[in-house]
């Protein structure tokens, strides 16, 4: 799947599972439920235990989902995601060498920043999208709202606050799509491997944000 491509399903979705799990089978488990409630779209944290056995398996026995990994830290740690079968890059914070390293190899990054100069340093580094984060403690909607004031061209993805409640807030504030981890990803549910449950809430997820996507084109 070529860069636009993974564009193309981010921007449909709208979110973009963050997947902290105990184990890589938990990991796994989780990034197959929330397939089936609609989002076909897994970010593996890097501190996931065999995080890149977790993204080169997806990718081989799962295609219709879309693997990428998070808290990539370094050019070093983008490589061995890259050769591992991710098909795009999460950072927490900002690191411009990791930008320029997936810039080299055509793939999609989601660079992280907060400030606004992190975020125009971010953007004009070549990120394709900009994570902020961690958003709910600046403010939630409100601060991308702001950020989106001065900087209406640049792809905002909060991440961090994001849940039911607020996704419709963020959506409104001018997000291009929303990161969710623990609101979606519930420690409890992956420990008792609920899937139901976790489909349920992939399936929630997913018409909150196309609803207010709706209402925010209404407007």
């Amino acid at each position: 799947m070529d860069k636009a491509h993974v564009k193309k399903r981010i921007e449909e979705i709208g979110i973009v599972p963050v997947i902290r799990a105990s184990s890589a089978a938990e990991a796994s488990f989780a990034a197959e439920a929330i397939w089936r409630g609609g989002i076909s779209i897994a970010e593996i944290t890097m501190t996931v235990p065999g995080a890149l056995e977790v993204i080169s398996e997806l990718t081989r026995t799962m295609p219709e989902i879309l693997v990428g990994a998070g808290t990539v830290l370094n050019p070093e740690a983008a490589k061995r995601c890259l050769d591992a079968g991710a098909k795009f890059l999460v950072s927490p914070g900002l690191n411009v060498k990791t930008i320029e390293l997936a810039n080299r190899e055509k793939v999609l990054i989601m660079a992280g920043a907060l400030t606004p100069t992190e975020v125009i340093t971010a953007w004009e580094a070549g990120a394709d999208y900009v994570k902020v984060f961690p958003c709910g403690q600046m403010g939630g909607a409100s601060y991308i709202r702001a950020l989106k004031g001065p900087l209406p061209d640049v792809p905002l993805v909060p991440t961090g606050g994001v849940n039911l409640d607020t996704a419709p807030e963020f959506i409104q504030a001018g997000s291009a799509a929303l990161g969710v981890g623990g609101e979606l990803l519930k420690k409890d549910v992956l420990k008792t491997r609920n899937a139901s449950a976790l489909r349920e809430l992939a399936e929630r997820f997913v018409a909150v944000v196309k609803w207010a996507r709706e209402q925010r084109a209404a407007s």
